[in-house]
């Protein structure tokens, strides 16, 4: 009942919007005088067999038809559709009966003119049904005898009826799918928050399991060979004690694997002293002896990775945790079977575009109201290295590749409107960018390189033009003689200014208009992963593969207006195989980085705090966007996932 009511609610509110008053009014009347408030199948029978096929309204009569036949042709169950054709035959095949029955052969005459050509084509045997209006006495017929029968007649009424009874209008089944939603949502609310409140527990475990361990220390006296055959003893007994108390304090803490433990170790350290941990087969090795593994005889001094005593000067704790970020909701695309490399909402904010190593980028939504016709999934056949939509509208999307392919997609048409193949010298497009003005895009190529992390692998630099009306290169900027790899450009608001960042440290700035570069500086002594402009213009961020985040000043270049210093969530396994990345709010008050732990940092930008955390992946976050409008980011992982996050 109250499904009904939402949809007559629907249909009133749809004709007062069109204006369709006089509809509207016979609409209320019916509506006033209708007893039953469900579905009148007696209605539709009267319709057909007392209104349409008595007064020989042959076009409504096929008219009507072929709207249930588009009714049903969104559905899954093929015998609804099946079972209505074999209707629809019955019926038409009644009409020209009772026309016959009646002595208006003319009609059937009339009837054929109209549709003749469509009956013949679906075939269902209606050549002989032609000869009936020349045939004097077609209900004796052997072909024709059954339809005249009232048994014939019967049936079909029946079958009629019992097709439609069950059938719940489209209109109806809205509600109830809203009513769905709502709760699916109320749902993953729930299971997140559930989600945030387990993982954090499971953190304050691990915590106290790296404090335990940490506190393991031997016993040594370096003046006495007794003091150095006890402590060796000591040190042996201790070991084994901590890891029988670890297993009756914390039975059901899962175990923590080499990873896990090494960023562990990392965040309780100094950037300085990162150095001196480093994983190995048998486990894992300090420049100083380890604590978790007894040696026969010798000393054993303190770590100062293990004491928590060491916190970097001027800059982040890494040994507390930051704050977890309130969230408004949250929601989760596992639509990837590969992990993410790249994330982006397009211009409007209304879809997503991700991709994944496997060489495949879907196109989605993640509010319910916005239209899904536009998703799509797009097969590349390569590794996807870049993403950018069109800043003007959602209409464009580009695709940067491992193989030197450059792909133009169409989200109306659902189609590549055009490939693009960079020099073969240049294969890999690391990053793509559209100008926020003009119809030009700029990518950033690189030639192969020999090395084994993601840097090393890069070669030579190439910067290309391209126009997006001709789709044909412009012009190639400047770069000097073999210039290192560009990872990372960044257009301004007016797209007169391009700044690109190089793998030897080096920020480029360009002057679009006259495609000559105009200053450049070095910002990082490591490649440089990601550059953003700064809200107001006045300024550039810069990612460095270190982990250092700089803002440099426009105005008096060389000048670091703020920096932070968030090298421990960028995990060099991770390096090694993509770039880490970073991304401004609307305001440009927050900036949100990659992280090769399970959660990213968002930092207060000119604010000395901490910042704050995402909620946690079950993997390394790989890539992140915010919303062009609203406090809504994205974050892509390792684990195939993609989620949206609004924060409050």
């Amino acid at each position: 009942m109250e499904n009904m009511l939402y949809a007559e609610e629907l249909v009133r509110e749809f004709l007062v919007f069109r204006g369709f008053t006089n509809t509207l009014q016979a609409y209320d009347s019916e509506l006033s005088t209708d007893i039953g408030k469900g579905f009148q199948v007696d209605r539709i029978l009267d319709l057909i067999f007392s209104v349409y096929v008595p007064t020989f309204q042959a076009e409504k009569l096929v008219g009507l038809l072929s709207f249930f036949k588009n009714c049903l042709s969104s559905s899954t169950d093929r015998v609804y559709i099946d079972t209505l054709s074999k209707l629809e035959v019955s019926i038409l095949r009644y009409y020209i009966v009772y026309a016959v029955q009646s002595g208006r052969k003319d009609k059937v005459v009339e009837f054929y003119g109209m549709n003749g050509n469509d009956l013949l084509q679906r075939g269902q045997d209606w050549t002989p049904w032609f000869a009936i209006p020349y045939i004097k006495n077609p209900s004796l017929d052997p072909e024709f005898r059954t339809y005249f029968s009232r048994e014939w007649f019967e049936a079909l009424h029946l079958s009629v009826r019992n097709f439609f009874s069950p059938r719940i209008p489209a209109l109806l089944k809205i509600s109830s799918e809203k009513n769905t939603v709502n709760r699916l949502k109320k749902d993953i609310k729930q299971l997140n928050l559930k989600l945030s409140e387990l993982q954090a527990l499971l953190e304050e475990k691990e915590a106290q399991l790296s404090h335990r361990r940490s506190n393991v220390s031997p016993f040594t006296d370096a003046n006495s060979d007794v003091a150095k055959s006890s402590s060796s003893f000591v040190h042996e007994e201790n070991v084994l004690l901590s890891k029988d108390t670890l297993e009756a304090y914390f039975p059901a803490t899962p175990q923590i694997d080499e990873a896990d433990l090494h960023q562990e170790v990392v965040a309780a350290a100094p950037v300085g002293n990162q150095h001196e941990v480093s994983p190995s087969k048998s486990g894992y090795n300090l420049s100083s002896s380890s604590n978790f593994h007894a040696r026969d005889s010798g000393t054993s001094d303190s770590n100062p990775l293990l004491d928590g005593s060491h916190v970097e000067k001027g800059g982040d704790s890494h040994g507390e945790e930051l704050p977890e970020v309130k969230v408004d909701f949250q929601e989760t695309f596992l639509g990837h079977t590969s992990p993410i490399s790249r994330c982006r909402f397009s211009a409007s904010g209304n879809n997503i575009a991700s991709a994944s190593t496997d060489g495949t980028v879907r196109i989605w939504t993640y509010d319910s109201s916005t239209p899904a016709s536009r998703n799509a999934t797009i097969y590349c056949g390569a590794e996807i290295m870049s993403l950018d939509w069109e800043c003007k509208s959602d209409r464009l999307l580009l695709i940067g590749t491992a193989d030197g392919g450059i792909k133009a997609w169409n989200v109306d048409a659902k189609r590549v409107v055009c490939d693009l193949k960079t020099t073969e010298a240049f294969p890999s497009v690391l990053d793509i960018k559209c100008s926020p003005v003009e119809p030009i895009f700029v990518s950033a190529a690189a030639s192969r390189g020999y090395g084994s992390s993601y840097v090393d692998n890069l070669g030579f630099a190439s910067l290309t033009v391209w126009n997006m009306k001709t789709w044909k290169a412009m012009t190639v900027l400047p770069l000097g003689k073999d210039p290192p790899a560009i990872t990372s450009l960044s257009f301004n608001h007016n797209g007169k200014i391009l700044a690109a960042a190089a793998t030897d440290g080096m920020i480029h700035m360009f002057d679009m208009s006259a495609g000559l570069q105009i200053t450049g500086w070095p910002a990082h002594d490591s490649a440089i992963s990601s550059i953003l402009f700064g809200p107001d213009e006045t300024s550039i961020f810069s990612l460095g593969a270190e982990g250092k985040i700089l803002e440099w000043s426009l105005h008096n270049q060389g000048q670091v207006l703020w920096s932070k210093n968030c090298s421990r969530f960028c995990d060099p396994e991770i390096s090694k195989q993509c770039r880490h990345e970073m991304a401004l709010d609307a305001n440009g008050r927050r900036l949100l980085t990659t992280s090769g732990l399970v959660r990213a940092p968002i930092y207060q930008v000119r604010d000395y705090t901490n910042g704050l955390r995402t909620l946690a992946h079950t993997s390394a976050i790989t890539t992140v966007d915010w919303h062009p409008t609203l406090p809504i980011f994205l974050t892509g992982s390792a684990d195939n996932s993609v989620r949206v996050t609004s924060i409050l």
